[in-house]
């Protein structure tokens, strides 16, 4: 199983971070020992004094697949969740700064915090509305509508770089909102009304 994730994926954000709006799917990826799920905290790492929440909607790849044409892009996944992109931005923008890799801000243990998955026969995929509420409050509002690169632009263009197989999950991008964690704050995430994650920070 790994974890490919798509940055930048809603215009909003990409400005928020003061960073230009892709042309194409900007791609990275973490390993599995990156996956926290079952609502399980979150723990601060030592590392990092500025981590950050990006609530995404996150694909489950249902079978193999190379080179996926988009108008089959579909089929390739039946389940869709949410999941929390935890970054290092202090690191991040270090590595940024230096031309270098992200992989130490983003791939570190426990950075992909994943809820429940839902059919998405259940679901209007026209338009999923998600959310994200810390401490009660919303964070951060998404609208898959307002995607730059749609589900099965993604999973064609990922496709012809990367094999993908049963079980892989993509994180599709983030939308405007980002903000740091601190311990004791508790995260829920909701898809079109319902709330499919919950964690802490410890």
């Amino acid at each position: 199983m790994k974890i490919i994730c798509i940055g930048r994926n809603y215009a909003e954000h990409a400005k928020e971070l003061n960073n230009e709006v892709p042309t194409s799917p900007l791609i990275f990826m973490k390993p599995s020992t990156a996956l926290l799920t079952d609502g399980k905290p979150f723990y601060h790492p030592v590392f990092s004094s500025n981590i950050h929440y990006e609530l995404e909607i996150v694909l489950k790849i249902s079978k193999n697949g190379k080179a996926i044409q988009q108008e089959f892009a579909a089929s390739y996944y039946e389940e869709i969740g949410l999941g929390i992109d935890f970054t290092a931005r202090d690191l991040q923008d270090t590595l940024k700064s230096k031309g270098s890799p992200w992989e130490l801000a983003k791939a570190f243990d426990h950075s992909a915090c994943v809820g429940a998955f839902t059919p998405k026969s259940a679901l209007d995929m026209s338009a999923l509305h998600f959310q994200l509420l810390k401490n009660g409050h919303v964070v951060q509002n998404g609208d898959t509508s307002d995607l730059i690169f749609s589900f099965d632009y993604i999973i064609s263009y990922v496709s012809k770089f990367i094999t993908l197989q049963k079980g892989d999950l993509i994180f599709t991008g983030t939308p405007a909102g980002v903000g740091k964690i601190e311990i004791g704050d508790q995260y829920i995430g909701v898809l079109e009304g319902n709330e499919v994650l919950n964690c802490s920070i410890k």
